[in-house]
């Protein structure tokens, strides 16, 4: 793709940032973190760069010899990690090409294709702005197939193949692109690290400062994953290996393992314990607080009336219902129901523990004192005294020890814990229900899911899920929407992988594994819908596939007179031969493209655009983050059009070099540059 761009404001800014590579191809990923790091060391040490260059010797001067380190050090290898680092590098001039249904606007995208060609396509758009990203990648079992290459010295087909191009039949070419991974290989580790490595390394330039990634994974890879996480995300950035039991019993000559592992990473740990709630709702307590404002809407102030039914009410519930954990719960006063909660000092042979008195509110003796005295010192306990109603609770006489109230609403909550119990067969019937029996092997469970969705993010924040499998994240977002009445967007990346035909996703009339994940979403929505209709008038789902660009791609290795003609004739205009169909018109494909890598997100997403009619052209509207207009049209230019888009004051209009034609074509395109810069306009043309 080749462009010409005319800005002359800082309203424009981002504008005049749209440079040939950044709309030919992805941005670099390895180039614009060295370009972080500059921009740090500018900041924190200037005395470092001169003329944008790092100083090396001043650095290691800076730091001082023990902080520089040595050539034997300690880190994470593997065969193939140089190599595996270049694809971090790599650019893509490939696209998402939205589907012909595509509602006009939807919340959650599904794109099709293989992951670590699209994560370099989203950067553009959505590089620092992912909050959570969950991903359930291969286990490396020795039974797994996933994309790696054998070497990274590619052909051209080899690369088609491998980013998501498709065969003639229309699906991706599974014996040449995916491998089974068996652990007699020479390099069974080094080839899944290889996989991983890029891919996390992409996804990390994706979260927001305070966003987070969780991976699940088993003993196969955890020990390698821990390693991998805190080269790419920095040690300092690892939370937790959260252990998750997914069954009470299995069978093994040695030990039963039943568990897996949820790694938690995040981006910046500052931002993230700043920005984060990191707890979750205690189970059963909402719905004891329920029935606890029913009571009260009742008995009023007669707290003794509603302490016994409250302990009436928890006694009638079954041993292993949430709610019965909290029937300590019963006593209530003006302020709430409370936990008559033991405030002793620890046992811990201190003589200083605080020994005051606590005068009864009735006897007005002093009350009996706990052996190891207090554990709140004498000004809190006036503090709490003081408030009304007292936050201390009291026996009947001063010969009772007095105990401080813990109200239910105020702890409601609770850190998430490093190891809890789910069973996994849950999950299982929860997708055979949707896309039938057998047809997707263990799936992830939507709770588990859920509760780490609602640990880290808030309602309106985006979620991306890169091995979304049968697309157990995208249900969990749209269920937790019509929960809490919230607004989260998913996105979800599944490759189109070749079912084999004996499977029995492939007898229920699926090809591939995106079929499965889009079926699962589509009736998940369906269900909602007729589930909720009060609350799922705007839930949809945009669907994406991972396509070459729809323009052509300056080559940069053009070094010969003969080969540059070539390249400029090639480029009177700047779209390739249009491939629209009568469902989706070119125009569709070109305007999804060119917003995705203007950085303004999915069409229908992230980018919503209005079409109208300009002097009889077909002119997209589209808002921009700063409230700004952009204005883009593929028809032919006309002086009519050029005073319309004038009068609509957008602070950006793109445009095809194609749109200008006729013997003046170049003097059109002058004029209106010439004029839109006058105006303050920007003006792309590609």
């Amino acid at each position: 793709m080749k462009n010409k761009t005319t800005d002359t404001t800082a309203a424009n800014a981002a504008a005049k940032e749209t440079t040939l590579d950044d709309l030919g191809h992805s941005p670099d990923a390895l180039a614009q973190r060295k370009a972080e790091l500059l921009a740090l060391l500018a900041q924190t040490a200037p005395e470092l760069i001169s003329d944008n260059q790092l100083n090396v010797a001043k650095l290691q001067e800076l730091l001082g010899e023990d902080r520089v380190g040595s050539e034997e050090h300690y880190e994470l290898s593997w065969a193939g990690k140089t190599a595996a680092r270049r694809e971090i590098q790599k650019t893509s001039s490939h696209t998402l090409r939205p589907d012909a249904n595509n509602p006009a606007q939807a919340h959650h995208m599904l794109i099709e294709g293989e992951n670590l060609e699209v994560l370099r396509v989203l950067q553009k758009s959505y590089y620092g702005k992912v909050k959570m990203i969950y991903i359930d990648p291969p286990y490396n079992t020795g039974n797994d197939s996933f994309v790696y290459p054998d070497n990274y010295s590619e052909t051209l087909d080899e690369y088609q193949r491998r980013t998501g191009e498709k065969n003639e039949a229309g699906f991706l070419n599974k014996q040449n692109l995916w491998k089974k991974n068996s652990k007699e290989s020479g390099q069974y580790h080094s080839a899944w690290l290889s996989m991983m490595y890029p891919r996390l390394y992409l996804a990390r330039n994706l979260l927001r400062d305070d966003g987070v990634i969780f991976i699940s994974i088993d003993d196969n890879e955890a020990t390698n994953l821990k390693l991998l996480c805190d080269e790419v995300f920095g040690a300092e950035n690892f939370v937790s290996q959260v252990v998750w039991q997914r069954s009470k019993k299995g069978d093994s000559k040695l030990i039963a393992n039943v568990h897996e592992y949820i790694l938690c990473i995040v981006k910046n740990r500052h931002f993230a314990l700043n920005n984060g709630n990191w707890r979750l709702p205690k189970q059963g307590a909402d719905q004891v607080l329920e029935k606890y404002a029913e009571l009260r809407s009742r008995f009023g102030a007669e707290h003794d009336t509603i302490r016994v039914e409250m302990q009436a009410w928890f006694k009638q519930l079954a041993q292993d219902d949430p709610r019965k954990a909290h029937k300590h719960y019963n006593w209530s006063d003006e302020r709430g129901l409370y936990f008559a909660a033991d405030f002793a000092g620890p046992d811990d042979g201190r003589a200083s523990r605080p020994r005051h008195e606590i005068f009864h509110p009735v006897t007005s003796k002093p009350c009996k004192k706990p052996s190891t005295g207090w554990r709140w010192d004498e000004e809190k306990t006036k503090w709490a005294m003081a408030q009304n109603p007292p936050r201390i609770h009291f026996g009947p006489d001063e010969t009772t020890i007095p105990t401080r109230k813990s109200y239910l609403f105020e702890i409601d909550s609770e850190p998430y814990s490093s190891v809890f119990y789910q069973d996994g067969r849950s999950a299982t019937l929860e997708v055979e229900e949707l896309v039938g029996k057998g047809c997707f092997p263990f799936p992830k469970n939507t709770s588990v899911i859920g509760d780490l969705v609602k640990l880290v993010t808030q309602p309106g924040d985006i979620t991306l899920d890169f091995f979304a499998g049968s697309g157990s994240t995208a249900q969990t977002i749209m269920d937790l929407n019509i929960e809490q009445g919230g607004n989260r967007q998913s996105i979800s990346v599944q490759m189109p992988e070749v079912l084999d035909e004996d499977s029995e996703a492939y007898k229920a009339g699926y090809r591939t594994i995106a079929d499965i994940t889009r079926a699962r979403i589509d009736k998940v929505i369906a269900k909602l819908k007729a589930e909720h209709p009060d609350k799922t008038a705007k839930l949809a789902c945009a669907h994406f596939t991972l396509a070459p660009s729809n323009f052509k791609v300056w080559r940069g290795d053009a070094n010969s007179a003969e080969a540059l003609r070539e390249q400029l004739q090639l480029f009177q205009s700047a779209e390739k031969q249009a491939t629209g169909t009568e469902d989706q018109p070119a125009q569709t494909a070109m305007l999804a493209e060119l917003l995705l890598k203007h950085g303004l997100g999915a069409l229908g997403v992230h980018a919503i655009s209005k079409p109208t009619d300009m002097a009889g052209a077909t002119v997209y509207r589209v808002l921009m983050p700063d409230n700004t207009l952009m204005l883009l049209c593929f028809d032919p230019y006309t002086e009519a059009l050029k005073d319309e888009l004038v009068q609509a004051k957008p602070a950006q209009v793109v445009m095809l070099n194609s749109c200008f034609v006729g013997p003046k074509a170049d003097e059109l395109l002058s004029n209106l540059q010439l004029e839109l810069a006058g105006l303050e306009i920007g003006l792309t043309v590609i």
